[in-house]
């Protein structure tokens, strides 16, 4: 089980530069879908990649599906030389993103985001256009499915409002 809140503290407490994607985001536009890890996209500047790892430390982050055992070395170094990683952690499952297909990276999405409040922490979430934009890129089944959802969800937040 995912512990949303303690990840998000954890991120907001470093200061990590990053947008909510995913799940989550889609739960943060109304979806009904449930989500059983948090994603997000990350600022890979080196300060940035050095408040990730001092965020999730704690956390014991591992690579997720990988069999207990191997060496896996949790740094900024290690953050460098990939781009996308998905983690098990103490404190739940995270998917850390430095680019997604059809949104860009973290540079490219900042200007579609919007500011929530999560767990009491203020925070960039993507916009509902630009993560319908990713999930219709991303085409997998499970993406494709909730697009509808998020369409109806834009559609009824654009429909002009009759007060009686």
């Amino acid at each position: 089980m995912t512990n949303f809140s303690r990840l998000f503290t954890a991120l907001h407490t470093t200061g990590v530069e990053y947008i909510v994607v995913g799940g989550v985001a889609a739960t943060v536009h109304g979806s009904s879908r449930l989500t059983q890890d948090v994603d997000i996209c990350y600022a890979r500047t080196d300060a940035n990649l050095d408040r990730l790892v001092r965020a999730l430390r704690p956390l014991k982050p591992y690579l997720r599906g990988v069999p207990r055992g191997l060496p896996f070395q949790w740094s900024a170094a290690t953050l460098r030389a990939g781009l996308n990683f998905t983690l098990t952690t103490a404190a739940g499952d995270i998917d850390l993103l430095g680019e997604i297909t059809g949104g860009g990276t973290y540079n490219d999405m900042i200007d579609h985001t919007i500011t929530v409040i999560l767990f009491s922490h203020e925070t960039k979430c993507l916009n509902l256009e630009w993560l319908i934009a990713t999930k219709r890129a991303a085409g997998r089944p499970r993406d494709l499915e909730a697009i509808a959802e998020l369409e109806a969800l834009s559609e009824e937040i654009a429909r002009p409002r009759i007060d009686s």
